[in-house]
């Protein structure tokens, strides 16, 4: 006999006491009689999804009940529903906006999607495309208010006029408790975006078995990142007394087994670090129940897509698993399949081969190797002339970015240097003067080019190419952020020749202007759909994992 899930679920709330149940329970209950009638798991999972998501069931914050036109008949309940004069109500009277009920989920309140003529402007307007297994239901949010978060969530980000485009389109998809993949550009808000669903879901009952303190794990790829990353989870999670630690290499690893003993609710992690804790017994995972990818292509492209599996491996199997990514190679996708639910929900926002910021205005200028040096100083007479406002250096190796610096201190210039051989008190100390203004000149290396949240710099100089066009975007993409301008200025040698094409590509996809000089080295592009860079990296562009690694000490 064929099993009917949505009869399932509509048996099993008949039944109940008060004809509710909690979405866990339900879901259990369901998932298990699928897969004895033959599902695999992931399978059943999916169908439950699918079908909670019908009208004829309604979610109440943790809590699934029949709509009313499904339940038994009570007489008080129909009486209820009539307008004065006997008139039955119409059922859209109770939805603002044109919203449809969301699928059962986190929300403390009902999810009031946008309507669907507004949620389409809003999708086109913002270059947003979501994908995946009941992806049509979801539509974005138009107000921290309508995505049904609790008064602590919403006291938390009460400084904010309104979510950014991947916030709005992701919270409707994370209340429901699906799995997410978010495809956006660092500095759109991605840290609230997967951190304000965490606390709604450490405010709810954890699954059967998931004892561990730690119920949300936040995965980094680099240390600056966590730090920064675990700054808004503290600050958010302060207003429901969320406990968070930061755990990441380079300094002692005392203070952080003290304060996982102390026990925590939110671990921001980079992978190395967390995995020694975990491997001497310091750490465990297996009530982690909300997981955060941040940065996942970036992790893999280091070499820790080993540690990140052993990683996921570890937390609990009815985990919710949000990931975010600037690109979406087929590592990437491999990664999702793998450990994301079957009907998990990819949010596309902007191009999705990866493009650089239109509000950047990009100058290009070939010079000489040997013209560098002296280059530098006059740029900066024209960027930097007030030493007040922030620019940001980029160097390739180490070494290069420690002799650039003290170049500019020789020539009178408050500068500071961020590199992998710095210790981590020290890179904190720079990243901390170069935020507060009292240095405002930093050269760095690619350690600070993605993921850091580093306000109002103006301009971005690229002393030396990076060795990919992605990391010149990622670069170049450390202004105009928040909606601001920004300005990069790439000095360009024959020996970065074989990025000319992909860089042309670039410029003409922004609607910059491509210099002569520029066309002059070519414009081939190799393999221009690349499964890694999209259509902007050939073979030579490939990311050099272990060295990346090794400067990343983690």
């Amino acid at each position: 006999m064929k099993t009917s899930c949505k009869n399932l679920i509509r048996d099993a709330l008949k039944k109940a006491p008060q004809k509710a149940l909690d979405v866990d329970t339900l879901r259990d209950s369901v998932v298990k009689s699928l897969v004895e009638a033959g599902k695999s798991r992931k399978k059943a999972a999916k169908i439950f999804a699918e079908k909670l998501a019908l009208p004829i069931f309604r979610q109440e914050g943790s809590t699934v009940k029949l709509a009313k036109s499904n339940a038994t008949p009570e007489p008080e309940a129909k009486a209820s529903s009539k307008r004065k004069g006997g008139e039955e109500a119409a059922p859209s009277a109770k939805k603002p906006k044109g919203t449809d009920p969301p699928p059962a989920g986190l929300a403390a309140s009902p999810v009031l999607m946008m309507a669907p003529a507004a949620a389409a402007k809003f999708c086109e307007q913002h270059r947003i495309e979501m994908t995946g297994v009941g992806a049509a239901a979801f539509r974005p949010v138009a107000s921290f208010a309508d995505a049904g978060f609790s008064p602590p969530v919403l006291r938390a980000c009460a400084a904010f006029d309104k979510p950014t485009p991947i916030q709005a389109a992701c919270w409707p998809v994370i209340m429901a408790r699906r799995d997410v993949v978010g495809v956006a550009e660092t500095g759109s808000g991605k840290t609230l975006a997967f951190f304000l669903p965490a606390m709604m879901h450490c405010a709810s009952p954890p699954p059967h078995g998931a004892s561990g303190e730690a119920r949300v794990l936040v995965l980094a790829p680099t240390r600056e990142l966590a730090m920064q990353s675990d700054a808004v989870c503290r600050d958010a999670g302060a207003h429901m007394g969320l406990t968070s630690v930061c755990i990441y290499g380079g300094v002692p690893k005392g203070p952080q087994r003290g304060a996982l003993r102390a026990g925590v609710k939110v671990l921001v992690a980079t992978p190395g670090r967390l995995l020694d804790l975990v491997n001497e017994g310091a750490c465990v995972l297996h009530g982690t129940t909300y997981l955060v990818l941040d940065e996942a292509d970036r992790m893999l492209d280091m070499g820790f897509e080993k540690d990140v599996r052993a990683i996921i491996a570890m937390t609990h199997r009815e985990r919710m698993t949000v990931m975010f990514t600037a690109t979406w190679p087929e590592s990437i996708r491999n990664l999702a399949a793998e450990f994301l639910h079957a009907d998990f929900v990819r949010i596309n926002v902007g191009a999705e081969t990866l493009s650089a910021n239109h509000r950047v205005t990009q100058e290009v200028e070939v010079v000489d190797q040997s013209q560098k040096e002296s280059r530098l100083p006059q740029l900066l007479q024209k960027y930097h002339a007030s030493r007040s406002n922030r620019v940001l250096v980029f160097a390739l190796y180490k070494n290069e970015a420690a002799r650039v610096e003290q170049t500019l201190i020789r020539k009178g210039y408050k500068c500071i240097a961020i590199h992998g051989d710095m210790s981590q008190p020290a890179r904190t100390q720079a990243l901390e003067q170069f935020k507060d203004g009292s240095c405002p000149l930093m050269v760095a290396t690619d350690v600070a080019a993605r993921g850091l949240d580093i306000p109002d710099v103006e301009v971005v100089i690229n002393y030396t190419f990076p060795l990919t066009i992605e990391d010149y975007i990622h670069r170049i993409g450390r202004t105009g952020r928040g909606g601001k301008t920004g300005v990069s200025h790439t000095l360009f040698t024959s020996f970065d020749k074989a990025h000319a094409g992909a860089l042309q590509n670039v410029l003409r996809e922004a609607k910059q202007k491509v210099p002569e000089d520029l066309l002059k080295f070519g414009s081939s592009v190799k393999k221009k759909e690349h499964k890694m860079y999209g259509s902007f990296a050939g073979d030579s562009e490939k990311p050099m994992k272990a060295a990346t690694k090794i400067v990343f000490d983690d």
